[in-house]
């Protein structure tokens, strides 16, 4: 039996929490208290939530506890917190939906143990392996995207004595219509749990002959978890024939892990020739046909087949495409990913992101 499902037969052994708008500290009793016509609440602005309602609002005929702070607004170019808990516990489970074009405009960033520098730094969209451009369907066991643009995020995520999560507004202008609920609990964390992390880079164009960096700078132990890819053509052709490389602990030139191809790093073959698929580890959802300006994305998960590490990890994707004569051509596109690992504390810090302009799918 799956583990997972013989733990629903277990007595509990924590509390279960949720954070949104709707109770935006996750307190025991604190939700749906907002009363339309007024403000959203004394904890929402002592939180650090924009206190606003629109006016007029829908539940003004039915009152309080009808769906009055569903969403909530993010002012421009700051952080505003979506979880600010004490611990032990386990972020269990991330629901953000918003419209499709800021998915590259809003930055997610996560704090352990009340780190100054985030152990998670993605642009919204791609953390939820749903750029914007890039947006599809997929059904996996670590990230769910649905009908209409609902991005769900499930891997754990243990913490010991505090957790916040924010998300950046890039824009210039407030925005509203952000959706989310955090899904938490507090329980003892075992004393070897690692924590997550994730980063975001971009080449756009990748330099001729070079390989594609998804991680690097990683020091410590810990697991890598898989990735995000995204991956604009600028040329017409096949594009998928470069490798997966793992250099870990203390690899050099030569990596331990070197896959054959990138398609089959995904989980597919002969060149996606059946399309774009989803599965629980590894998936194609974006992409099609092999020409100049198509857009791709591809994920892998590597729950069934671990990557450990015990010092330091270096993850990269060759770009090979075919040139005339049946020759290899490095390939100059526009490549992003967002990588997925476990680590202890502390971590070095992560890329620095491009600004808005850079990260923007145009």
């Amino acid at each position: 039996m799956d583990p997972m499902l013989w733990e629903l037969t277990r007595p509990p052994r924590g509390e279960s929490f949720s954070a949104s708008g709707e109770n935006v500290t996750g307190a025991r009793g604190a939700g749906g208290r907002a009363v339309p016509g007024g403000n959203a609440g004394e904890e929402v602005a002592a939180f650090g939530q924009i206190d606003k309602l629109p006016s007029p609002h829908p539940a003004d005929e039915l009152g309080q506890k009808f769906k009055v702070r569903p969403w909530i607004y993010l002012a421009p170019h700051a952080e505003t917190p979506l979880l600010d808990v004490d611990g032990p516990g386990i972020v269990r489970h991330i629901w953000v939906t918003t419209p499709a074009e800021r998915l590259r405009g809003l930055v997610l960033r996560i704090y352990w143990e009340k780190e100054e520098l985030p152990s998670v730094a993605v642009p919204l969209g791609d953390f939820f392996c749903n750029a914007a451009g890039y947006t599809a369907q997929m059904a996996s066991l670590a990230v769910c995207v649905n009908p209409r643009n609902g991005m769900n995020f499930y891997l754990p995520m243990p913490f010991r004595s505090h957790a916040r999560i924010t998300v950046e507004n890039l824009y210039d202008e407030e925005l509203g219509d952000f959706y989310y609920t955090v899904n938490f609990t507090r329980e003892e964390v075992p004393a070897d749990s690692l924590y997550f992390h994730a980063s975001f880079r971009r080449s756009d164009p990748l330099r001729y002959g070079e390989d594609f960096t998804i991680l690097d700078g990683v020091r410590g132990a810990g697991r890598f978890a898989g990735c995000y890819m995204t991956w604009q053509q600028n040329n017409n052709g096949w594009w998928g024939e470069g490798e997966i490389k793992m250099f870990i602990d203390g690899d050099e030139e030569f990596p331990t892990i070197c896959g054959t191809g990138t398609e089959d790093y995904f989980g597919g073959a002969w060149c996606f020739k059946g399309g774009p698929f989803s599965s629980p580890y590894s998936g194609y959802p974006c992409g099609g046909e092999h020409r100049c300006g198509m857009r791709h994305s591809l994920y892998r998960f590597h729950l069934a087949d671990p990557v450990y590490f015990h010092r330091d990890l270096k993850v990269t994707m060759q770009a090979l495409g075919w040139r005339s004569g049946h020759r290899f051509l490095p390939l100059q596109d526009d490549i992003s990913a967002t990588a997925y690992w476990y680590q202890t504390l502390p971590h070095r810090p992560l890329p620095g992101l491009p600004d808005r302009n850079g990260l923007e799918v145009i």
